[in-house]
Order: structure tokens, then sequence, then C-alpha cells
């Protein structure tokens, strides 16, 4: 297998002229190409759920009173929940779109989920190998926050 890199709009002339023949997406990507004309199973290995951020300023940030940054957290924090609820919740629509119009939609088996985990470590550490201190330290911070 080569891996190429296609755009989204592209993805079913890819799938039809033979560029591809699998992928790697979000169940979005799968539902609005209507990937199930060209292709029969998606795996849900939740390589990404899609998370929006906001960035502040520092020295605006602490230019504000406290409980003025009291307010944009708990702002912040309520958009956080909110935001990453509505991303599981369109997740299950359109995974449920890819099964309705015909797809298998199944979790990976277990050796597809530690291959993909394997690759990831793999990348991550070809990553770090570039990116340095600062690097280290942002990937140290991820995984200290979220038990990775």
């Amino acid at each position: 297998m080569t891996p190429v890199q296609i755009e989204a709009a592209e993805i079913s002339q890819a799938f039809a002229t033979g560029v591809a023949e699998a992928m790697i997406s979000s169940g979005a990507t799968g539902y609005d190409r209507k990937v199930w004309e060209s292709l029969t199973h998606f795996y849900t290995v939740n390589a990404w759920l899609p998370r929006n951020y906001v960035f502040a300023n520092l020295d605006a940030w602490n230019g504000l009173d406290a409980a003025t940054r009291d307010v944009f957290e708990g702002c912040a924090d309520l958009a956080a929940y909110a935001g990453y609820w509505r991303s599981v919740q369109y997740t299950d629509f359109t995974t449920g779109q890819l099964a309705e119009n015909g797809m298998t939609v199944a979790p990976p088996s277990a050796q597809l989920e530690a291959d993909l985990q394997e690759i990831g470590r793999t990348m991550t550490e070809e990553w770090l190998a570039e990116a340095g201190p600062e690097g280290r330290a942002v990937i140290e911070e991820f995984r200290a926050r979220t038990g990775g």
C-alpha cells in the first residue's frame, strides 16, 4: 500500500479512478463525501474528534483581574464540555448514516488497534526528534493532562 494525500473534495474521484482504495478519516468526512458509494466498511478507531480552541495574548490575560479571568474560564469550561459532547453526537450521527447507507460500521480488531497505536508512537517519536525540547514539553504536558 502506498499512502497518498487527497483533499476531501477529491475523495470520490480518487476512489472512482483507483488512486485510493481505502482511507482513514472521520465519520463526518465519510458522510459528507458519501463514501458508501465506494467502500463497504468503516472502523470506529476514533483517530480524532475535532476540537476548537481560543487563544489569548498572555500579557492581556495577565492584565485582567481574577474575577474576570474566572468568568472567562467558566465560559471556556462550559464551551469545552458542550463542544466535546456535540462532537460525539455528530460522530454518532455520521457513523449512523454510513450504516444506514449500507456500510458495515464496527470497532477495529485488536490487531488493527494495536497497529494504529504503534504507528502513532512512531509518528510521535519522529516528530519529537525534530521538534526539540519545546515540542517534547508540549507532548509531556498533553500526556500529563490526558493520561496518555
